[in-house]
């Protein structure tokens, strides 16, 4: 069983930054993927970042092209909570964000078909 509650969405101006959390349930050993995905109105949901553990000591993180060098997805291990910190965001961040899960390692964390378990979306509006 694993479950995933998201939270931190919300209005922010262009050029500022934002931070949303998943908090996870079940993941304290092994093989574990998390993501964050967004969706904007009317088009597919699409691959923000994700991190995956190959075990306790190894793991890789990926990231879109869209947010290579703005976004960032912290975690903290004691909480089993994964974030994504949004910094200089734009109007094309608008969206809502969505965490993702499964207990596996994956080289593609980018599909959608990777993951098992989701949350249930937080609104992220940026406004100029």
């Amino acid at each position: 069983q694993v479950q995933l509650v998201e939270s931190g969405g919300g209005l922010v101006q262009a050029g500022g930054s934002l931070r949303l959390s998943c908090a996870a349930s079940g993941r304290t050993f092994g093989s574990y993927v998390m993501a964050w995905f967004l969706q904007a109105p009317g088009k597919e949901r699409e691959f923000v970042a994700a991190i995956s553990w190959r075990d306790l000591n190894t793991y890789y993180t990926y990231d879109a092209d869209s947010v290579k060098g703005r976004f960032t997805i912290p975690r903290d291990n004691v909480k089993n909570t994964l974030y994504l910190q949004m910094n200089t965001v734009n109007a094309e961040d608008t969206a809502v964000y969505y965490c993702a899960a499964d207990n596996h390692f994956t080289a593609r964390p980018r599909a959608l078909s990777e993951y098992n378990y989701w949350g249930q979306g937080t609104q992220v509006t940026v406004s100029s």
